[in-house]
């Protein structure tokens, strides 16, 4: 079958992950609950686990990062002035930030953890250990307000926007189990609700990618030339198809990076001066023969 190689390749590492973590749990094992002794850690070392995981696949140019977005309302580009009337905005803490590093600035930096503006954004990924009946709504809204943040230009069309971030909600196991419906069907549900009350909600906010490592997954699909609404598929995985989530999560993070609108840069909005503020002395000048 064609492509059965990087299925079976896909699938072992997406049990690696899993027993890896696993590992952990018999480790530190909790007395109480289903999972490692310590919440905060067990929650962090998933988060560690799966960004190492992704930063091994993805091109060098992308880091696999955490911390927040920041939106600065100043000039963009040469002479972009489309933030004008905004203010400083940022988002929450996010656990996955997949960024472009090679052509981006960031504006801080500690390890892993960072603050960045938002041209360089490729995707946000939320992290759950466990996924349970309140995430969807809660991190569809998180992962939508990161998404209006990431909103820019292109450099040479004041009107032709970015393609925005590649969203996802990854878990290591789902603890959602509906007895009366169909347990993707309630999921697709709740994604429905998370953007009801929302006005104008574009394609690229809306979440790409929800799933339980190896068990399930719902994909949005790209859209025709016609587009009318986001078309969203679902995926109970059957033997051998753990392979299923990690691929349509490259796959996601990948169409972002390498869609032709991300290939004509704009200067990202990275420095401020006081308005207004005159210099305080003219020196003079040196004479130049040609502008470059």
């Amino acid at each position: 079958m064609d492509g059965e190689r990087i299925q079976n390749y896909w699938s072992d590492e997406v049990d690696a992950l899993v027993r890896t973590y696993r590992q952990f749990e018999k480790l530190i094992p909790s007395e109480r609950v289903d999972g490692a002794a310590h919440a905060g850690e067990d929650g962090r070392y998933v988060e560690d686990l799966v960004r190492e995981y992704l930063q091994q696949f993805l091109p060098r140019d992308l880091e696999v990062l955490t911390g927040f977005i920041l939106r600065p309302a100043v000039k963009t580009g040469e002479t972009g002035r489309e933030r004008g009337g905004d203010q400083d905005r940022h988002s929450g803490q996010l656990d996955i930030i997949v960024y472009d590093s090679a052509a981006y600035p960031v504006f801080q930096r500690f390890g892993n953890s960072v603050i960045v503006p938002p041209e360089g954004v490729v995707a946000v990924v939320s992290i759950k250990k466990h996924l349970n009946d309140g995430d969807v709504l809660h991190e569809c809204g998180e992962l939508f307000d990161a998404a209006s943040l990431c909103q820019t230009l292109r450099s040479n069309d004041r009107n032709d926007k970015v393609r925005g971030p590649f969203l996802a909600l990854v878990s290591v196991k789902s603890k959602i189990d509906k007895k009366r419906t169909d347990n993707l069907d309630w999921i697709f549900q709740k994604v429905r609700e998370a953007y009801a009350p929302r006005t104008e909600v574009t394609f690229d906010q809306l979440i790409g990618y929800i799933g339980a490592m190896d068990e399930w997954s719902i994909f949005k699909r790209r859209p025709s030339n016609q587009l009318k609404a986001a078309e969203y598929v679902g995926f109970n995985h059957q033997p051998n198809e753990s392979h299923l989530g990690l691929q349509f999560l490259l796959t996601g993070i990948l169409s972002v990076y390498y869609d032709d609108s991300r290939r004509s840069l704009r200067r990202p909005g990275f420095t401020a001066f006081p308005s207004g503020r005159p210099h305080d002395k003219k020196l003079g000048e040196i004479s130049c023969t040609k502008l470059r």
